[in-house]
C-alpha cells in the first residue's frame, strides 16, 4: 500500500494541495482540499494501485514541509529554484517531458517543440503538449514557461491568469 500525503497550503495565486510519497512530491493540485479531494483519489487510483490518502500536518511528511518552504521562498521572490525529492508517475515519455520542463531556467520560456527537440522527439510537438497538460506537479515542474512557437499563452491547468501571474512573478512581459 502507497502512503500519499496530503496539505493546504496558501499562496497569492490561491490554496493549493501539496501530495507526497515516501519518495518525494508527486502533485500540486490548484484548489483547496474539499475541492481537490476528487480528483486526488482519481489519481492515486490510477497511479499507485492500492492507497491510503492522508492529511499531513507539519513533521508527518518531510517532503511536504520542504516543498511547502520552498514554495513559500518562492513566492516571496527569495528563490528561483526547487530542490526536492519528486515521485514522477506516468509513462516514461511524460516523465522524460516533466524532467525536460525542470531544466527550463527561472524567468525563460520553451515552445512545445524546444521540449520535443530535447526529448528526443522533434516531431512530437503534439504528444508534448498532452504530457505539459498531464503535469502532476505545476510550478515546481514548471510547465508554465511553455508557450506556443509564436509566443502566445496556452493552456494551462490552473488557467491562463495563473500561468500569466507566474509568468510575470518570474520577470517575463506576457501578451
Amino acid at each position: 500500500m502507497i502512503h500519499v500525503y496530503a496539505r493546504e497550503v496558501g499562496s497569492p495565486i490561491g490554496p493549493l494541495v501539496l501530495t507526497a510519497t515516501e519518495i518525494g512530491i508527486c502533485g500540486i493540485e490548484f484548489g483547496t482540499w474539499v475541492d481537490s479531494l476528487p480528483s486526488l483519489e482519481k489519481w492515486c487510483r490510477k497511479t499507485c494501485g492500492e492507497f491510503q490518502l492522508l492529511l499531513a500536518p507539519q513533521g508527518v511528511s518531510p517532503h511536504l514541509d520542504k516543498a511547502e518552504q520552498q514554495l513559500e521562498a518562492y513566492f516571496r521572490g527569495d528563490s528561483r529554484l526547487f530542490d526536492l525529492d519528486l515521485d514522477l508517475r506516468g509513462t516514461s515519455f511524460q516523465v522524460g517531458v516533466w524532467q525536460a520542463l525542470t531544466r527550463i531556467p527561472y524567468g525563460e520560456t520553451r515552445s512545445y517543440k524546444d521540449i520535443a527537440g530535447q526529448v528526443g522527439s522533434p516531431k512530437a510537438v503534439r504528444a508534448v503538449g498532452g504530457a505539459n497538460n498531464r503535469n502532476p506537479i505545476p510550478i515546481i515542474v514548471p510547465c508554465h514557461r511553455v508557450i506556443g512557437a509564436g509566443g502566445q499563452l496556452v493552456g494551462y491547468g490552473g488557467g491562463l491568469s495563473i500561468k500569466t501571474f507566474l509568468l510575470q512573478h518570474e520577470g517575463l512581459s506576457t501578451p
